[in-house]
């Protein structure tokens, strides 16, 4: 069996194999709400026969939606929405499904990327003024954030919380926070975006402590049988960013606290950024991270073949791969890697009869 369709434990929840559909916005929700865009994409991925499923980035607070159209989980009205979308999916599958609860901070308030996807000032129409650590944009061209007083982040970090608890009452089998790719948590980490001089800023110590702080209130809100996983970007790539040797030391102290699963990527912290693109350019920083925490990492970027992802895996740099665009591209992207590798993967009854001629054990029963 190739290591890709070997099943995984994390905690009480058993995955079928190790293919995780990536978080996937698409800026198709009406405030907040989830909407029958959801309910077509979701239902279509679900069948894919990957192991887990996340939602996309998941606003904990109408001021964290990366754009007016994000989905979101602060209400109940979104969470009600949520609900009916995942009650029809989950009629006809069985896939797990985790939710990334996120905020997105100083890079909020901004246009759909197929219009352009530029800040939305906060005097324009569906604008709004974005929050960080520090009162410093993410673009000199771009409105400030208001930086977070201790009642700010008393909100947020509440509303880490309560997005948690509406995921539990929805029947998710896990949740992400999402500290990565610029966004608010992630602004907290970095040199680059937080020059607070309180307990929050400075050093290394004290940059990571809000970011800790909502992984442990969610971590205890969130059922102890079930998984909590986060998603880093292990590199600003920008000289004097954040960079892989606190991420490992942040992934300590997560592990430390109880996280489960560590999802790697990396930049999208400063516009300044020079990434080394290439296949698979983020396993690097997912095996280091693994070989020095002990903790189970998941490995996303420019992961696109079935074999380059078995080699992920079984050379160690990595317990899982996540595919993003290669989903959207090929929803049915596991059933082929399991032809391709010689496995099987699960099929709705009704699909059955698409199984090429000569590969008649790719559907598991």
């Amino acid at each position: 069996m190739p290591l890709l369709f070997e099943p995984i434990r994390w905690r009480d929840l058993q995955l079928p194999n190790r293919i995780v559909i990536a978080p996937l916005c698409q800026y198709s929700a009406d405030e907040g709400r989830a909407s029958d865009w959801h309910l077509i994409h979701l239902g279509h991925l679900a069948l894919s026969g990957a192991g887990l499923m996340f939602l996309e980035a998941t606003a904990v607070e109408p001021d964290g939606r990366i754009s007016p159209d994000d989905l979101g989980l602060w209400s109940d009205e979104t969470e009600q929405a949520l609900g009916r979308v995942l009650t029809s999916v989950r009629r006809w599958s069985d896939i797990p499904i985790g939710v990334q609860l996120a905020h997105a901070g100083r890079k909020a308030s901004t246009r759909v990327p197929w219009v352009g996807g530029g800040q939305i000032g906060p005097d324009q129409p569906r604008g709004w003024r974005t929050w960080g650590p520090s009162d410093v944009p993410f673009k000199p061209e771009e409105a400030a954030p208001q930086a977070l007083d201790a009642a700010g982040l008393d909100r947020v970090l509440h509303a880490f919380v309560q997005g948690a608890r509406r995921a539990e009452r929805l029947g998710l089998d896990a949740v992400e926070i999402h500290a990565a790719h610029g966004y608010l948590l992630h602004q907290f980490l970095s040199p680059l975006s937080n020059f607070r001089d309180d307990a929050f800023g400075g050093g290394l110590e004290g940059r990571m402590r809000f970011p800790l702080q909502v992984f442990e209130a969610v971590r205890a809100a969130w059922p102890q049988a079930k998984p909590v996983s986060v998603r880093i970007s292990a590199s600003d790539w920008v000289e004097g960013g954040w960079d892989l040797e606190q991420s490992i030391a942040f992934v300590q102290a997560l592990k430390d606290r109880g996280c489960d699963v560590i999802h790697v990527s990396s930049a999208g912290l400063s516009p300044e950024q020079q990434i080394a693109v290439g296949p698979g350019y983020q396993t690097g920083f997912a095996a280091r991270i693994r070989a020095e925490t002990g903790l189970p990492t998941i490995a996303v970027g420019l992961i696109t073949d079935p074999v380059q992802a078995e080699h992920v895996l079984t050379t160690g740099q990595a317990d899982m791969v996540a595919l993003a665009r290669a989903m959207l591209y090929d929803p049915r992207w596991p059933w082929h890697a399991a032809a391709a590798l010689g496995a099987s993967v699960r099929a709705p009854n009704q699909y059955l009869r698409s199984q090429p001629h000569g590969l008649r054990e790719l559907f598991a029963s």
